[in-house]
């Protein structure tokens, strides 16, 4: 499974881990990302989707 959101297409960003004697080193921040079932209308079937919380809360508020 890649991490990437099916809706928002968010994927794991680069940062760096800072210490107290200021040492760098490369960190990944993923994003949170959950296997939900979406209903999908054209297929009228439910469908499994890797998404993103934010992207869920984008379908819920579209569905109102």
């Amino acid at each position: 499974m890649s991490r990437v959101c099916q809706v928002t297409g968010k994927k794991p960003s680069v940062g760096r881990n800072v210490s107290h004697s200021n040492r760098k080193t490369i960190r990944r921040f993923l994003p949170n990302l959950k296997k939900k079932k979406v209903f999908n209308p054209k297929t009228r079937k439910f469908e499994m989707m890797t998404i993103s919380t934010k992207g869920l809360k984008t379908l819920q508020k579209g569905m109102k």
